[in-house]
């Protein structure tokens, strides 16, 4: 009988035969080919009414779910990612923004107090619209708010993003460059809320301490092994003894489902929210096993997480610490890193992208906040969300 720690380190290798496309080929519907790890031959997995089985010693001789099963179950979800992904596309302001026609005439300019912006007019259906959508009234343009926000988000403090500015021949205060933040996190986080993302089955937790306004406080967070998506995150007074279990409900609720190993560590208070929140349709057991014994090296290590916390950490030393609980750095943070980052990890991929939200454009801040801005009905995602 395998442990809970040999199945997921057999997954966690079947992961990384998977990531490399060709290592996994498709025969037919039942019948899969996997290049084993050393690059010497292949091992021949078959869907059976039984399950999944594998020509591979260990599983001949163990009878055990080896990693080239594991590979080809995570190819396959891989697949269906694909086949089901979300794209969030840039508006195409060479047609209608309601009809999509492109019977479109100037019609006059808008004036504010800042600048006049040509008016456009839809010949098809009469409607009218503006191209700096997302952005009206700002006396800024969309491409400086947008890499004010890039530059913020990578490490720059508010003086040094300022000072870019400038340089640009845009003349804002620190604090203004603080109100875009504001207000354009506000407006993504409301938008993205409707995406599902279709994370994998373990999902990770940790904790670290941030200074708010001197008080140390800490940032707990809920991150998917496989996409390194960040589905939650909470702050709370103490490390082992706050209820997180408010984060571990939040987490069910983003990704619409719940894992089927979680890997923490040996705190309480996550034993407790799992026990009480991660249970069965009927609610009487846990749904997902448990690892609470991380090592510092080899398989069950909580690395990825740990790598996730020092982006964070790297943020806060440019801030000197934060001024709420409530601030919209956090977020915006999470924003930044689901879905503006690329990492290394999943091979120039976000997280957003690996778990099935496409988001298109050499500007994906440009993308996601002219798309937020837009009304509902005249959403120009591709798939239903």
């Amino acid at each position: 009988m395998a442990t809970v720690q040999e199945l997921e380190a057999r997954k966690v290798r079947g992961q990384a035969i998977a990531q490399v496309e060709s290592n996994v080929r498709r025969i037919d519907e039942t019948e899969y080919k996997v290049k084993s790890q050393s690059g010497h031959g292949e091992y021949q997995v078959i869907s059976t009414e039984a399950g999944w089985f594998c020509s591979c010693p260990d599983a001949l001789t163990r009878v055990l779910k080896c990693k080239h099963i594991f590979a080809v179950e995570l190819s396959l979800e891989l697949r269906r990612r694909i086949e089901n992904s979300t794209r969030v596309v840039p508006l195409d302001f060479q047609s209608c923004l309601s009809c999509g026609s492109e019977k479109i005439i100037k019609h006059g300019v808008r004036k504010n107090k800042n600048s006049q912006i040509q008016r456009y007019e839809c010949n098809q259906c009469g409607k009218w619209f503006v191209k700096n959508l997302g952005f009206e009234r700002m006396a800024a343009s969309p491409q400086a708010i947008t890499s004010a926000m890039q530059l913020y988000f990578t490490g720059e403090s508010l003086r040094n993003v300022q000072k870019f500015l400038r340089l640009q021949g845009v003349n804002v205060s620190h604090v203004t460059v603080l109100n875009w933040i504001k207000k354009y996190v506000g407006l993504m986080e409301t938008y993205l809320q409707d995406f599902t993302p279709k994370v994998g089955d373990t999902w990770r937790t940790d904790e670290m301490y941030v200074k708010f306004s001197g008080n140390m406080k800490y940032l707990f967070a809920m991150m998917d092994d496989e996409t390194r998506f960040r589905i939650s995150q909470m702050v709370a007074d103490h490390k082992g003894t706050s209820d997180v279990r408010p984060m571990f409900r939040e987490s069910k609720e983003v990704a619409e489902k719940m894992p089927k190993t979680f890997i923490s560590d040996g705190a309480n208070n996550f034993h407790d929210a799992y026990r009480k929140e991660f249970t069965d349709t009927y609610g009487e057991k846990p749904s997902a096993v448990h690892v609470r014994h991380i090592r510092m090296a080899g398989d069950m290590n909580n690395n990825k997480m740990e790598r996730q916390n020092g982006e964070v950490r790297d943020r806060e030393k440019t801030m000197r610490g934060l001024k709420n609980p409530d601030s919209p750095i956090l977020k915006g943070y999470q924003i930044f890193h689901n879905y503006i980052r690329e990492h290394e990890g999943l091979k120039g991929k976000t997280p957003a992208e690996a778990a099935g939200i496409t988001i298109e454009g050499s500007n994906k801040w440009l993308t996601i906040i002219q798309n937020a801005a837009h009304e509902p009905s005249l959403n120009t995602t591709e798939t239903s969300r």
